[in-house]
């Protein structure tokens, strides 16, 4: 899938998203909420699931695999990412992280997937006595 087809697609899941929220939750107030960071969060859920779990997200997502999702986060995430420098680019900051209970482990392509792609933080925590604060 090409970069223009794809970014259709994630407008396409954006708006359907944003009018979702509009209708649910903002009808007499004021709403804020970015559905790029949903769309990064659901590409990382992706990119870690397997069998109908994966399936129903690239449905959702309009895309055909994790390659090409994760072709457009890597893309998307290397423009975004951009210092503002002499290109002109934009310059943006999100949280974009990976949280796992440190008696599991990161499978290896994930955890390269969560590094490389999108460019996100990883770490072990303990869940089971600790409070995690962001």
């Amino acid at each position: 899938m090409d970069l223009r087809e794809s970014i259709l697609n994630q407008t396409d899941v954006s708006l359907s998203l944003a009018k979702h929220v509009i209708m649910t939750e903002a009808k007499e107030a004021n709403l804020v909420f970015s559905p790029l960071s949903i769309h990064v969060v659901l590409g990382l859920i992706t990119a870690g699931s397997n069998g109908p779990t994966r399936d129903q997200l690239l449905g959702f997502l309009k895309t055909k695999s994790t390659e090409d999702l994760n072709s457009l986060s890597s893309q998307l995430v290397s423009l975004l990412f951009a210092d503002a420098g002499p290109l002109g680019g934009p310059l943006l900051s999100f949280a974009n992280g990976v949280w796992v209970d440190q008696s599991l482990n990161f499978k290896s392509d994930f955890k390269k997937i969560v590094d490389n792609v999108y460019k996100a933080a990883s770490s072990h925590v303990d869940f089971q006595t600790k409070l995690l604060i962001i």
